[in-house]
């Protein structure tokens, strides 16, 4: 079985997981609980009802108190993950599957109905392949509310490219379907995200208003997942070591933002400063798992960051440099300099 980011994966007990990154261990995929089974949930999907679970934290705290034996050291990660084997695997959610099977559906509800009419309008101005396109999240999962989000997904660079550039004329025009966020919106999505990522309000605004892969679609929230292709992947489990070493608050510039867009975000820095924290060179890139830091600067910005400093040794090549990796921790940030 291959899976990758954005999908669901549904175990014996009945705990939803959802899928991270695209490179995993030999019969294991690292993914964390999502959605959990809960008589005081307000989700209910085949009279299973279910509760959302957010924060990283939050996940955590309920593998440990109730399925320990899924959290495991990961040598190459270099630290604990959520790993679900293979064998544990009861069902397997896949976006292109469902945004296919949506599509030919005649019984949807009104979100369903939403997302579908979101891809076809990108469809018809991006070009790109609805096998290249599916849906994420709740509805996935069959466990969506009636103020859900829409969670779409696209693959390959080249695709996700395309439909960057369709969003950013979409949201340009007066008549367009799709709306950047106002400050109102953007207000509630700061009280959201800082329960486990702190970072000062103004400084969130001057970043995420010119966010392109969020906003809303017919007055309905959307967050766009990129994700690179199965050809696109070069690294396989084991290619490369990450080891923890330490944690610093850096000031750098960044010198490509190229790949801000995906999942998982990197971004080339130059003319790095460490402010606090541990102080190895050369820091050569700032990356993150989580979508929330995806755009968060462009080429040329000067930007401060927090995180942890790993050692990314690429075993075959014998190769070795630095990356700040951020978003496993609510002290984890990166603004524009000028901000805080």
């Amino acid at each position: 079985m291959k899976a990758r980011e954005g999908d669901l994966l549904r175990d014996l007990n009945g705990i939803i997981f959802d899928v991270k990154g695209l490179v995993h261990p030999p019969n294991e995929i690292i993914a964390f609980p999502r959605f959990i089974p809960d008589q005081h949930g307000n989700r209910r999907h085949k009279g299973i009802v279910y509760s959302k679970v957010y924060s990283i934290s939050e996940r955590f705290k309920f593998l440990e108190q109730s399925f320990p034996k899924y959290i495991a050291y990961d040598p190459f990660f270099d630290e604990k993950l959520c790993k679900i084997p293979l064998e544990n695997v009861r069902q397997h959610y896949k976006p292109v599957s469902y945004l296919r099977r949506l599509r030919k559906s005649r019984t949807l509800d009104t979100l369903e109905k939403k997302a579908v009419e979101f891809f076809q309008v990108l469809k018809a101005n991006s070009k790109v392949p609805w096998d290249r396109m599916g849906i994420s999240g709740s509805l996935l999962a069959r466990l969506h509310t009636p103020r859900s989000d829409i969670d779409p997904i696209i693959y390959g660079s080249e695709n996700c490219r395309r439909v960057y550039s369709v969003l950013q004329e979409m949201l340009k025009k007066k008549d367009s379907p799709f709306k950047p966020y106002i400050r109102e919106d953007l207000k509630a999505l700061y009280n959201f995200r800082s329960k486990d990522t702190y970072m000062d309000f103004e400084d969130f605004v001057s970043v995420e208003s010119r966010k392109v892969l969020q906003g809303k679609f017919m007055g309905r929230d959307y967050f766009v997942r990129f994700v690179k292709d199965w050809s696109e992947v070069n690294e396989k489990y084991g290619d490369v070591r990450y080891s923890n070493s330490g944690y610093a608050k850096i000031e750098a510039t960044i010198a490509d933002d190229s790949e801000s867009i995906f999942t998982l975000c990197t971004y080339g820095i130059e003319d790095v400063r460490i402010i606090e924290g541990s102080k190895l060179q050369p820091i050569q890139e700032i990356a993150s798992f989580r979508g929330r830091f995806c755009e968060q600067a462009k080429t040329g910005e000067t930007v401060i960051a927090q995180g942890k400093v790993e050692r990314v040794t690429e075993i075959k090549q014998n190769r070795e440099h630095y990356r700040l990796l951020i978003g496993n921790k609510p002290s984890d940030y990166m603004v524009l300099v000028g901000q805080s």
